[in-house]
């Protein structure tokens, strides 16, 4: 192995023909932006925290290595700059890796970045649908007066004319589920799939051919991965949340990925490994392995 840097997500488990950017399957998108956050902090350090971690992980999962299809780590977008700019320069961004035929990976961050990472999949490729994993609706009108917040990018990416799927959802206000309900989200919610131990779901046969995986890690049970702004108990375990992304995924293409939301605890490194092990799997559904 050549050595790589530790900017690169999986670090040194790759070899230098695996972090070329003209080649690379897959290419990471570090976004920090940490502008709506409404409980608990931390997410602005998020992305830095999964590639650190990432290090850590194996070449192999289940049966394939998706990293010898190439991974190539972009620098972090800057997010000191106004919450607009950060979107428009990651509306960009990932619209040029998908038109390079590539799979852009934002790494974040609020959940919020995933407006600017979709819409730039959508410049590129058309409309895509959503297979989204949140404990939250995240249909909330401009939430505490924020146009691009945390808890209403759903609510936007709707308004879009996006088709999606939600799974995982345990916290939400009324209005919240009327809004969704009125825009046909396919809603498979937390409770039902825990207590119904569903690790697989059938989409309409006229959901979206292309896909895009949006993960909120606070989609997670919080026994699984606690330090997440806004953690709710009764969530996903690990591998059920991966086998129902995978379910969705199946047959389809997926065009864009984003896991979001992780708060770095020092000292506690489980979320950021579980962080990093979720990216890495997410990349394996996209090769449909």
């Amino acid at each position: 192995m050549s050595r790589i840097s530790a900017d690169q997500f999986l670090g040194e488990e790759l070899a230098a023909s695996e972090n070329m950017r003209d080649t690379a399957r897959f290419e990471v998108v570090p976004c920090g932006l940490e502008a709506s956050v409404s409980y608990g902090t931390g997410t602005a350090h998020g992305p830095s925290a999964i590639i650190a971690a990432s290090h850590q992980l194996e070449r192999l999962v289940y049966d394939g290595e998706p990293c010898r299809e190439g991974i190539f780590t972009h620098p972090p977008v800057n997010c000191a700059q106004a919450v607009d700019g950060v979107m428009q320069d990651l509306r960009y961004l990932t619209g040029e890796i998908a038109r390079r035929g590539h799979v852009p990976v934002t790494l974040g961050g609020e959940h919020s970045i995933s407006y600017g990472a979709v819409m730039g999949v959508v410049d590129a490729v058309g409309p895509v649908g959503l297979i989204h994993v949140d404990a939250h609706a995240d249909f909330c009108d401009a939430y505490q007066g924020h146009k691009f917040s945390h808890a209403s990018v759903m609510h936007l990416l709707a308004g879009e004319g996006l088709a999606m799927v939600s799974f995982g959802v345990r916290a939400l206000s009324a209005e919240e589920d009327t809004a969704r309900q009125a825009h046909g989200v396919i809603t498979h919610d937390a409770r039902q799939l825990m207590r119904d131990d569903t690790h697989a779901i059938t989409l309409p046969d006229d959901f979206p051919e292309n896909v895009y995986i949006t993960f909120d890690l606070d989609g997670l049970d919080p026994s699984v991965l606690p330090s997440t702004g806004t953690p709710v108990p009764g969530g996903l375990g690990f591998y059920q949340a991966l086998d129902l992304v995978e379910s969705a995924a199946c047959g389809r293409c997926v065009k864009g990925i984003d896991v979001v939301e992780l708060a770095p605890v020092s000292g506690q490194p489980v979320s950021d490994f579980t962080a990093a092990l979720i990216s890495y799997h997410l990349m394996r559904i996209a090769l449909g392995d």
